[in-house]
């Protein structure tokens, strides 16, 4: 009799500590997903202010009249030709490089690794330079290339510049079997190859040619066109898509390698094809906005502060993080000293650097 009390107890007991976990995971599940919906609405809100501001004033009313098609044409082009594209584009960037940040630092397990870290960013820089100089895209005028007319000329270079750093980090990986902290460390030395190409160009590079390179360089996000938004759409979406599914192996993969081959993943194969797909959106951001730094290394920190390292919060959330990050730092940019407008890369930089100095001393950047 004794025996079956103390079994029905152990049995209660097991029920209300199970009942008290599912609890307590869907009071995590809870806040996470508030969280999510607060970070959108403050991006929602954000697109809106940043409609508004700017040299020429525009109110809240004529910007939806102007969305709506019932406004005049210099508010109407003022929206649809400079705002709006540049609202979307830094939307669009910011998403793509904090993602590319969150994949980075999951599969090379260094909170530290990013697109610029890595050498992507800067790789797209030397491209850019050679586009413009020594393929005579550039503006001066002073070499006539069969490829000055080209669409996209130096975008697209400046994206091969960033497969380029990709794919040599891949080859180095691969053939020497790097660990995760040599592959960062070879993307250290990638941006010091990449950075001394293209100061090298600048020497010997007329002052307009200079110019060029170092405009460029600084990023902003008030240069594509609808063409380029839409492609960049068309890369960042599928992305998305392939993370999200693989949001759960990305939570096995941070836990080792050893942990996540015991639970079926490949590790070897998702840790290639996430390199490789994080690597091509932030060079489709790069190359389309020039140079922006610290986007995709201080969100994701930013987000793991918030919610955890759990990849089916972080990741969406980071994201979202990242967008409303470019999307401040471009309105800031075209407010503080109006009419000028700062490039977006000056001030993320200036955002970013001391933001990231004091995640690293809170000492919060590895937590979960």
């Amino acid at each position: 009799m004794d025996y079956i009390i103390r079994n029905t107890h152990l049995i209660r007991g097991l029920a209300m500590s199970s009942r008290s976990t599912i609890e307590a995971y869907k009071a995590y599940t809870y806040r996470r997903k508030v969280m999510f919906f607060t970070l959108t609405l403050g991006l929602m809100a954000m697109v809106f202010v940043s409609l508004s501001v700017g040299s020429s004033q525009v109110n809240l009313s004529d910007a939806f009249a102007a969305l709506l098609g019932r406004s005049d044409d210099v508010t109407s082009t003022i929206l649809w030709r400079i705002r709006l594209p540049r609202i979307i584009g830094a939307v669009l960037a910011g998403w793509g490089l904090a993602m590319g940040g969150v994949a980075m630092q999951c599969i090379l397990h260094n909170p530290l690794a990013s697109p610029y870290t890595l050498g992507v960013s800067q790789g797209a820089a030397f491209g850019a330079a050679v586009a413009l100089v020594i393929l005579g895209l550039g503006p001066s005028g002073k070499n006539e290339s069969f490829l000055a007319g080209l669409p996209w000329g130096v975008s697209m270079f400046a994206f091969l510049g960033a497969f380029a750093s990709t794919w040599l980090i891949l080859f180095l990986s691969q053939r020497r079997r790097l660990s995760p902290e040599a592959i960062v460390l070879s993307g250290v030395a990638l941006s010091a190859l990449a950075t001394s190409g293209t100061m090298m160009i600048q020497y010997f590079a007329s002052d307009i040619e200079v110019a060029s390179i170092v405009f460029w360089t600084f990023g902003d996000v008030g240069r594509a066109s609808w063409n380029e938004l839409l492609l960049m759409v068309l890369s960042i979406v599928p992305a998305s898509l392939f993370f999200l599914l693989n949001r759960w192996n990305m939570n096995a993969l941070a836990a080792g390698d050893d942990v996540a081959k015991s639970l079926g993943v490949n590790a070897e194969r998702l840790r290639k094809m996430s390199l490789i797909i994080a690597a091509l959106i932030a060079a489709v951001a790069v190359a389309t906005f020039g140079v922006i730094g610290f986007v995709g290394l201080v969100a994701p920190h930013i987000t793991r502060r918030l919610v955890g390292g759990d990849h089916r919060h972080l990741l969406p959330q980071s994201c979202v993080v990242g967008a409303l990050i470019l999307l401040c730092a471009d309105t800031a940019a075209r407010s503080v000293m109006a009419p000028i407008v700062l490039p977006v890369g000056i001030v993320t930089s200036f955002m970013g650097a001391p933001l990231f100095l004091y995640l690293l001393m809170k000492g919060g950047y590895g937590k979960s």
